[in-house]
């Protein structure tokens, strides 16, 4: 794939994610009476964090260099691949909960605890997959400062975002999540 191509799918991947982000935030998100809602402005707090660190990366581009190791040669493909990746991971733990994927904390009624396909290997597959979406987006950038502005800002809002839904489970669904829990890890396989 030339670098051209490359770019271009890229960044038609990244535009589908954001068009799907929005629409996932349109039509999930749990309205008042349709669901107990735990959220605690975190859908919000995301997304606010989200658009400056991009924002600001974006900025920075005329400012900081290209400056990562594999930068004109590899970095750009891996790159894909993880956003790929990280896009497969965030739609398959969507389509594995179905109606009870909910844009902000919640839990609906009828809601039971999501054990199986991904959700045996991690708590929380849905983060795990926009996780590597903004690893791939940042390392694109194929700069250092702006990799940190990118990713890191975000990665602490998704962080405690997992914190708030880990409570809200913990109330939903108490012994059952507690046992769950010991059995997975939150966000990456056998680490964390």
């Amino acid at each position: 794939m030339t670098g051209m191509n490359l770019e271009f799918f890229f960044q038609t991947l990244t535009n589908v994610w954001i068009v799907e982000e929005v629409l996932i935030a349109l039509f999930t998100t749990t309205r008042e009476g349709l669901g107990k809602i735990y959220d605690r402005g975190t859908q919000i707090m995301l997304w606010v964090v989200l658009i400056l660190s991009f924002k600001i990366e974006e900025w920075m581009h005329g400012f900081f260099p290209i400056d990562m190791p594999g930068s004109h040669s590899w970095l750009r493909p891996a790159a894909l691949g993880i956003l790929i990746l990280g896009l497969g991971i965030r739609a398959g733990a969507i389509v594995t909960l179905g109606r009870f994927f909910s844009a902000n904390v919640a839990m609906r009624a009828g809601q039971r605890l999501e054990r199986r396909g991904i959700y045996s290997l991690v708590r929380h597959p849905s983060y795990l997959g926009l996780e590597l979406i903004l690893l791939a987006l940042a390392l694109h950038t194929r700069t250092w400062a702006r990799v940190a502005v990118a990713f890191v800002p975000p990665t602490l809002a998704v962080l405690h975002r997992i914190h708030v839904e880990e409570n809200a489970l913990r109330l939903a669904f108490g012994a059952d999540y507690e046992d769950y829990s010991a059995r997975t890890k939150r966000l990456i396989p056998g680490v964390y």
